[in-house]
This record gives C-alpha cells, structure tokens and sequence, in this order.
C-alpha cells in the first residue's frame, strides 16, 4: 500500500472509531424510543421488523395502507408466538436449526452488500446504449425460419438427406429427430436471428436458399443436424426504451458478477 492511501486507510479508520461511541448512543436511544409494533408474552416486536416486511410487501407493488401494517402487525405477533413455542422445546439450539439461522441471516447481510453496490455503481446511459447497439449487432438485420432434424450419427443425418432427395417430407422425417422442442411440430424452430443459434447451426442456414436443405450433414456440439429454410424476414429490433431495462438489469447482473469473483480472487480460502 502506497503512503497516500495508508493515511487515507487510517483516516478512515480514525473517523469510524470516533463516531463508534456517539453511534452506539444513537442505537440505544432509538431502542428505548422504540416500543415496538406489539408485545407478546412480554417480548416486544421492533418496529424495524414490521418496517422491513412492509417495505418488501410494497416493493411488490401492495398498496402502503392501514390495512397492509395490520396485517403485518398480525402475521410478526404470529411468528413471534411460534418462534417462542420453537425456544420452549429447544429447537433453537438443534445444531441443523442454527444453521439454517445462520444462512438465513448471512443471506440478508449479502443482499443487503450487494443492493449497496448497486447502487453505488449505477448502471449509466451510456453504458446500455452501448449494449444495446452490441446486441444489434449480434442479431444481425434478418430473422430466419427453418425447420431442422437433429440425429446422433452422421451416417443417420446422410441417410435422412437421401430420404429427402425422394421425395419424403421433412416434417415426416423430422419425428425421428432427438430435439423434443421441435420433432412434434416437424422441425419447425419458428423465427429467430443467426445469433439465437450455435455457430455451425446458423453458418450453414444462412448460406440456404428459401425451400432449400443442407445437403451435407452440420455437426454442432448436439449432434448433427439436417437444416431447412423456409423464409427470411427484415428483423424489427425493439426499440431502446423498450429494453432499456432489461438491458440495465444484464448489466447489472454482470457487475455484480465481476465483483464478487474480484473479491473471490483476494480471499484467503484455506
């Protein structure tokens, strides 16, 4: 560590030590204000309990109301009353049952990390326009129907191309296909871009012409494949304020992803 960022880490770390005290007298204070949404058998229920449930009730879109902290009033004296059941026999001190507390409480803190870091690093326009134009790239300006056969060996995909030089319909011979998604509908993979496909799968359909088969069996990682096209159409992509949130919420998701292995690869794991 550098000079700079010592003094910076003790400053910090100065700054937390002082403020520990006056924090602790805040917390008490706020305890003893606190006198809790109800009592049960003496035990009183904290109002940041009920606050928590509330909040998560109306951050699935439930109305804030009289009604919702009723309810919620209900629901913690009911837990409360077989939690106290559950301590009268013991169960909080079954080795299984302390675990179960102690994933359930270390989910909470890492939830509560994680939603931190979001929000610390928002996810800026900038960023999902560039996404955004990524993935147009990728889907390419056409979508594709087509129909496909999917067998194990290629002598089994070579023989199904001869059936189809003869006349047989690709439909018929598509039962026989190991694509449950698909078999049953005649192989029909209805409209998608290049990019919904594997490499092989989509570099030997786009090169068909409409109505036209692969001749010569596409081997991919689930076997080999015998590929018809039936049409092409332009691809209407959403348009951005469409997607702009799941877009936000991809990358989202990658961030915290690359954080958490970054953290990974500093632990000290023995």
């Amino acid at each position: 560590m550098n000079s700079s960022l010592r003094h910076a880490a003790v400053a910090a770390l100065a700054l937390t030590l002082a403020a520990a005290p006056v924090l602790a007298k805040d917390k008490k204070a706020e305890a003893a204000a606190d006198k809790g949404v109800a009592v049960v058998n003496g035990k009183s229920i904290p109002t940041n309990r009920a606050n928590a449930m509330i909040a998560a009730q109306v951050a699935q879109g439930q109305a804030d109301s009289p009604d919702l902290h009723k309810a919620v009033r209900e629901e913690l004296v009911r837990r409360e009353m077989l939690a106290q059941e559950a301590q009268k026999k013991g169960l909080d001190r079954k080795s299984e049952v302390q675990g179960q507390m102690d994933l359930a409480r270390q989910g909470v803190l890492i939830g509560a990390y994680l939603n931190d870091y979001v929000r610390a690093h928002p996810v800026t326009d900038e960023a999902i326009k560039k996404e955004y134009d990524a993935i147009r790239v990728t889907l390419g300006d056409k979508e594709y129907k087509a129909r496909h056969i999917l067998v194990e060996k290629e002598d089994d995909a070579k023989a199904i191309v001869e059936k189809l030089k003869k006349g047989e319909k690709f439909d018929e011979l598509a039962k026989q296909s190991k694509d449950p998604g698909s078999k049953e509908r005649g192989g029909d993979l209805g409209w998608a871009s290049p990019g919904s496909y594997v490499k092989p799968f989509s570099a030997a359909m786009v090169k068909l012409e409409k109505g036209k088969y692969t001749e010569a069996p596409v081997k991919s990682d689930f076997g080999y494949h015998v590929i018809m096209l039936e049409d092409t159409r332009e691809l209407k992509a959403p348009a951005l304020d469409e997607v702009k949130g799941q877009i936000a919420q991809r990358l989202q998701q990658k961030m915290v992803e690359q954080h958490i292995m970054e953290i990974r690869s500093k632990a000290k794991v023995e």
